[in-house]
Parts: C-alpha cells; sequence; structure tokens
C-alpha cells in the first residue's frame, strides 16, 4: 500500500456537507462514504481526529438570529456537535473500525470527557478519535476547535472538508472572475479575508505552523487523496514556495 504523506491529521467536516442534498439532518448515504474514507485511511495506518460541525442542525448564533442570548445559542451548537460525532462514531463502527467520541462538556454517559492524553493514547492505538462540543466555549467556531485539538493531538495537517472545492479570491458563485489559488499562506488568507476559517482559527494555525488543506467533500475520496500528496484543493501554509 501507498505510504502516506502524512502520519497524523485532524480531519475537519462540515455539518451541513454531512446532509447531503437535503440540507438538514443526516444523510445516510454520504455519512458512509465518508466513514468509508476514513476507513481506509485508518488502514493507511494514519491515526485519524475528526472534528464535525453542527451546521446540518444547528449554526449557533447564526440560526438564533438574534433572538436568543448567544452563549445558549453556541451551546446548542455544541449540543450539535455530538450528535454528529455520535452518529459518525456509529457508523465507523459498523464498518470495524474502532473509535471513540471525546467531549469538552461532560456528558459521561454518552462520551469520554477530553483530555490530550486520553486523545493520544487512543490515537497510538489506533483508534479514530472524534472530537465533540468543539472547545467547550461559547464565541469560538468548530474551526477553531478543529486548529486547538490539531495541535494538541501535534497533527502534521488539518483537512477541511467543506462544500467548496478550495480557497478563491473571492466567492466563485458571485464571482465568475474569482480565482482558484493551489497554495496561499496564512497572511494573504487573513490580509483578503478570505474564507477558509474565522480569523481566531487562522491565526491560531498560523500561530502554532499547521498547514491547512481545503478541498471538498462532495467526492469524500478527497481524503484519502489528500493523504497520499496528491494535488487536490488549497494548501495553506507559512511558506508557498516550499
Amino acid at each position: 500500500m501507498e505510504e502516506p504523506k502524512y502520519k497524523r491529521v485532524l480531519l475537519k467536516i462540515s455539518g451541513e456537507a454531512l446532509a447531503g442534498e437535503k440540507g438538514r439532518g443526516l444523510d445516510f448515504a454520504v455519512l458512509n462514504q465518508v466513514c468509508g474514507a476514513i476507513r481506509e485511511a485508518a488502514a493507511m495506518g494514519v491515526q485519524v481526529g475528526v472534528v464535525v460541525g453542527a451546521g446540518n442542525f444547528w449554526r449557533g448564533v447564526k440560526d438564533g438570529g438574534g433572538k436568543m442570548e448567544r452563549t445558549r445559542a453556541d451551546q446548542m451548537g455544541m449540543l450539535g456537535t455530538v450528535m454528529n460525532a455520535l452518529a459518525v462514531s456509529d457508523v465507523i463502527g459498523q464498518l470495524g473500525v474502532e473509535s471513540r467520541v471525546l467531549t469538552a462538556i461532560d456528558m459521561s454517559p454518552v462520551a469520554e470527557p477530553y483530555s490530550r492524553a486520553r486523545a493520544l493514547e487512543h490515537l497510538e492505538a489506533g483508534r479514530v478519535v472524534i472530537f465533540g462540543c468543539g472547545t467547550g466555549n461559547p464565541f469560538f467556531s468548530t474551526d477553531t476547535a478543529a486548529v486547538l485539538r490539531a495541535a494538541e493531538i501535534g497533527a502534521d495537517v488539518i483537512l477541511l472538508a467543506k462544500n467548496v472545492d478550495g480557497v478563491y479570491s473571492a466567492d466563485p458563485a458571485k464571482d465568475p472572475s474569482a480565482v482558484k489559488y493551489d497554495a496561499i499562506s496564512y497572511d494573504d488568507v487573513l490580509a483578503q479575508h478570505l474564507a477558509v476559517m474565522d480569523t481566531t482559527a487562522t491565526s491560531l494555525a498560523m500561530d502554532n505552523h499547521i498547514p491547512v488543506l481545503l478541498f471538498a467533500l462532495k467526492d469524500p475520496m478527497n481524503i484519502i487523496r489528500a493523504l497520499k500528496g496528491e494535488k487536490i484543493g488549497t494548501i495553506v501554509k507559512e511558506d508557498i514556495t516550499k
């Protein structure tokens, strides 16, 4: 089997992607494809951590729409991430791969409480680790949670699987002249206000020197292509000349 480019990765999956064409809830056809790719990654010997968003259920302050207090709205979003994490864990288990759900908020009857030591223990034992509840704090996105967990577990790269196939100079849906980047620096992402991750997540990745590879989850096998070092999506890193 081909040697993977990365040994330990943090895979961030948007909740919307798991909803498929329905836009809400879970599309189990999509979920099975994504988990199949995770199973193949584990078979390659890659240690996989996963953070899942909750946009298919609830988008915190965006869905609260000013009608709810921000902290409470974000806490509802954290619960949404746990629902997605449990679904991913269940489907991965059906595919014969061990996984553990670790949550930033203690809900021990449902999942294990998060600690770095516990996460590393599971990863080194070959289990897929799925992180729920974001950072456990309001006002932080699940993208920020993904970077935080990546830094804590020493991930080689953050695989940012979204509904777009890369980073563009503008919104390609609105601007037909938008140019897709193969590689771009953190500084340029921040300076141009490009929609890779929110600024907190981008700054945290930059400060901890973690490259971010953004690609489309429409084809879940892009996860495997990324692990093999194939040219897909857009890589965000400090020095794009290397």
